[in-house]
C-alpha cells in the first residue's frame, strides 16, 4: 500500500507532495527536521493523503498533484 500526501508549513508559504509507504513515519521525519529538503520549513500539518494500492497509482496521483492544476487543487483545500 502506498500513500500520496501533501503537508503544509505552518510558518511559511510551502506545500510538499511525495510518496511513501509509511505516512506516519514520514510526516514524524518532516518534522523531526530529518529532510533536508523540507527542514527550513517545520513544523508541517498534513493537508492531503491518498492510499493506492500500487506505486505506479501512486506516482501518477502525485505527478498530478505537483502539476498547475493540482497545486491549485492543494492551495483550495
Amino acid at each position: 500500500m502506498y500513500s500520496v500526501y501533501a503537508i503544509k508549513s505552518t510558518k511559511k508559504k510551502y506545500i510538499y507532495v511525495w510518496l511513501t509507504n509509511n505516512l506516519e513515519r514520514r510526516i514524524y521525519e518532516h518534522n523531526l527536521w530529518k529532510e533536508k529538503t523540507t527542514k527550513p520549513y517545520t513544523p508541517f500539518i498534513l493537508i492531503y493523503s491518498e492510499n493506492f494500492e500500487t506505486r505506479v497509482e501512486a506516482r501518477i496521483k502525485e505527478k498530478y498533484l505537483k502539476s498547475g492544476c493540482g497545486k491549485e487543487f492543494l492551495k483550495n483545500l
